[in-house]
């Protein structure tokens, strides 16, 4: 734990300036959580951009870097350009970097005091900002490199996505290898009980959904993303990926971090480095991250940006659980 709350600066941000600690000296049970893909909705970030001169600059900054009034994007759409991959991930990760700006402003204990956090899928990019590893500009370069990454690999193979809701593990994975047909179709996002997302070629998703009405699913969902992601049609984009992941240096996180691939927290930044590319063609362990987190002792979960998804995915695993939020 920081000794002294951090100051703001419109040259730094500087939860990423703070001493670098595996574990704070004093308990600390809460956690931010930061939203990925899907979260996206037009007029996102707005209320930050307005409330805190280093809110905006984060905005700024992202403009600079990525060649784009992504301000103008996300405060005004079209919503059919914010949803497109390649903007839709960098409007996601800087909206959550401002509303930390925000918080920190508010509540600097409380930025301070978090001791350990997680992202889903995009989101960990966001997270690993927060801890240290890498960053602001360093994150949305890699941020923006992904985005444009995994468009061009689904532009390659038509493909898509849909969540599953009130089926068991074992049964959305059966549904899945019935469904395929010599189709790629698996387990893309384990969110909560009762709700995956599964993943693939759109002739299989389609019957997936249409078996799993038949097999009792209380609902399918057919998700507007541009492909099949955290599968192996995401593999052209490893290579762009691992490249611009290299061309970063990372940091030990100085709180931990919890990978979606594993739901396990890694201090050796290579490691790290690894396991973001192999998230790309990986299952998105989310329950299993949520519950690492419960098990450290984490009882108080703020979800930092966009949307109120997680908490909702939260609640599923514990009612009982203090959740918060920006938005």
């Amino acid at each position: 734990m920081e000794t002294r709350p951090p100051v703001l600066s419109l040259n730094r941000l500087d939860f990423l300036s703070q001493p670098r600690l595996r574990k704070p000296p004093s308990v600390s049970n809460t956690a931010f959580l930061f939203p990925g893909q899907g979260a996206q909705a037009v007029g996102m970030g707005r209320a930050d951009y307005d409330a805190l001169p280093a809110a905006r600059e984060i905005f700024e900054r992202a403009n600079a870097i990525l060649g784009y009034d992504l301000a103008d994007l996300c405060f005004n759409g079209p919503a059919e350009k914010l949803d497109l991959t390649e903007h839709s991930q960098p409007a996601l990760f800087v909206t959550s970097i401002a509303a930390l700006e925000v918080l920190k402003g508010k509540d600097p204990e409380l930025v301070s005091n978090v001791r350990m956090t997680a992202g889903l899928s995009l989101g960990e990019y966001t997270a690993l900002v927060f801890a240290g590893v890498m960053s602001f500009e360093d994150g949305l370069r890699v941020v923006r490199e992904r985005g444009l990454a995994m468009q061009a690999a689904a532009d390659a193979s038509p493909s898509g996505m849909a969540s599953i809701l009130g089926m068991d593990d074992a049964a959305v994975k059966q549904l899945c290898a019935d469904a395929a047909e010599g189709d790629l179709l698996t387990p893309a996002n384990y969110l909560c009980p009762g709700n995956i997302v599964i993943s693939g070629t759109k002739p299989a998703i389609e019957r997936a959904m249409a078996l799993a009405t038949e097999r009792g699913a209380m609902k399918t969902i057919p998700l507007s993303v541009a492909g099949a992601f955290h599968t192996s049609i995401m593999q052209p984009a490893v290579e762009r990926l691992r490249a611009a992941l290299a061309a970063v240096p990372l940091k030990s996180p100085r709180i931990p971090v919890i990978s979606n691939v594993d739901a396990t927290a890694h201090n050796d930044p290579e490691e790290i480095r690894k396991l973001l590319v192999e998230q790309v063609v990986n299952p998105v362990q989310w329950e299993a991250s949520q519950r690492q987190l419960i098990a450290e002792g984490i009882t108080t979960f703020w979800e930092v940006g966009a949307g109120r998804v997680l908490r909702g995915l939260l609640k599923r695993i514990d009612r009982k659980l203090d959740t918060q939020g920006t938005s």
